[in-house]
């Protein structure tokens, strides 16, 4: 989306004033104390926009900067998805002065980040408060250098699984679907049912209140009910978690199309070997071709949250699997679905900088030409096969790419062999070996 100008030309080609956009926080306090330069903010706004409750929080200096002269000078802040228009209505009417008034720091998970990805940094200026994160570690005696701030507003409750391991302090931002309870249970399910969770309601206010409870007590309190306005810190216990805290995630916690573990997923040992070869980073965009169950798009998606990944798959049991495997995890937010064959399928994705084929239905070579012509400089593929035809055709694609020249090439056969028991004696059975193409692009 382009950045919206600091000035632009009206239709007769003169210069029209700029957008300024002043962000205020205003802290975590019922009567908020506005210093004289924020006032002198207010006071020269053509427009001050924010949520009802903070409108009402400033009142009585809006009231003294308006003097029910100004059309339109105190708005309730839109949904997000129509803040654009409302800022191009601004223009378009003269108003060329806005204050956009934020909780508290506008840039931590707040709206100024929105702003920033909108707007040029020069239309763009931000006064800072204390954060709900803030007051709520102080509230509680928490280094917030030692905390990790999750969001679960406004996103699936599941999200949070991927942070809960033991011997972890979480400060949850939350919503009307995240209550405590709801939380005590994520506890519960991974096997952290000793946590701690301290609920910290309506910080700065008069019923400002601390109550702390152990997750296993707190899910049978099912009638009580906490102000919405909350910040939640949980202190995970010193269990172990159902969730990993290192790459490798056991192939029995998978679900798959012929029982847990055992059905069309990369296994964990080949699939270690998948991710050292790809090197996911949080800029990355990955297509995974072939998903099957997720076995190796849901490791990409857990470890790399910023990262962005689509699982391409056709096989209706599988794309379910997939499906629950994602919520299981709780990789919704960068971890997108994509159902239907390749190449056909992939047509209409971002385009990739690392690509994985772990299945192609029969269409490899016309996936690989398709990927090839895709990849930019510097992209990345990594392909495996376990038949001979798979093999093959990817060992014609790496001789392709040897006369070319335009590859760095990399391949390796990766081979295991589990203990198991045979008539009462210990024996070692080989799986069938997988091999690893790597190829680079380099122009």
């Amino acid at each position: 989306m382009p950045e919206l100008t600091l000035s632009e030309l009206d239709s007769t080609g003169s210069t029209v004033n700029e957008l300024l956009i002043h962000v205020v926080g205003l802290g975590v306090k019922e009567n908020v104390k506005l210093d004289q330069e924020t006032q002198d903010i207010l006071n020269q706004a053509d427009c001050v926009m924010g949520s009802v409750r903070q409108l009402e929080t400033v009142a009585d200096y809006l009231d003294a900067s308006d003097n029910g002269q100004v059309s339109g000078y105190r708005q309730v802040l839109p949904p997000i998805k129509e803040l654009k228009a409302r800022f191009e209505s601004f223009k378009q009417d003269g108003k060329n002065n806005i204050v956009v008034l934020a909780s508290g720091d506008p840039l931590f998970f707040g709206i100024g980040g929105w702003l920033s990805r909108h707007f040029d940094a020069k239309q763009l200026r931000f006064t800072p408060a204390v954060s709900s994160v803030q007051a709520a570690c102080h509230k509680l005696g928490i280094s917030l250098q030692n905390a990790q701030v999750v969001s679960v507003h406004g996103r699936p409750v599941e999200t949070i699984r991927r942070h809960l391991q033991a011997n972890k302090t979480l400060v949850l931002l939350t919503d009307s679907n995240s209550t405590p309870q709801v939380l005590a249970k994520e506890c519960i399910d991974a096997g952290l049912s000793q946590s701690k969770l301290h609920i910290c309601e309506a910080i700065g206010y008069q019923q400002e209140k601390l109550s702390h409870f152990i997750a296993a007590d707190l899910v049978e309190l099912k009638s009580l009910v906490f102000d919405s306005l909350n910040v939640v810190v949980i202190e995970t216990s010193n269990q172990t978690s159902f969730f990993p805290e290192f790459p490798g995630i056991e192939d029995e916690k998978y679900i798959t199309d012929k029982g847990d573990g055992k059905g069309m997923i990369t296994k964990r040992d080949v699939r270690l070997s998948i991710l050292s070869l790809l090197q996911i980073c949080d800029t990355d965009v990955v297509w995974d071709v072939g998903a099957g169950c997720g076995g190796v798009a849901i490791e990409m998606s857990y470890w790399h949250e910023k990262a962005h990944i689509y699982a391409v798959e056709h096989h209706l049991g599988r794309q379910e699997c997939l499906s629950a495997n994602r919520t299981r995890f709780g990789v919704m937010n960068n971890l997108s679905l994509v159902s239907g064959r390749a190449p056909e399928s992939l047509l209409t994705l971002p385009k990739p900088n690392k690509v994985f084929i772990g299945g192609s239905d029969g269409n490899l070579d016309s996936i690989l030409s398709h990927v090839w012509q895709t990849l930019d400089t510097n992209g990345v593929l990594v392909a495996s096969a376990v038949t001979e035809n798979t093999k093959l055709a990817l060992q014609q694609f790496f001789q392709a790419r040897l006369e070319a020249g335009d590859a760095e090439t990399e391949s390796k056969q990766v081979s295991q062999s589990k203990l198991d028991l045979l008539a009462g004696q210990q024996v070692y059975r080989p799986s069938l070996p997988v091999t690893l193409f790597r190829f680079r692009k380099l122009n």
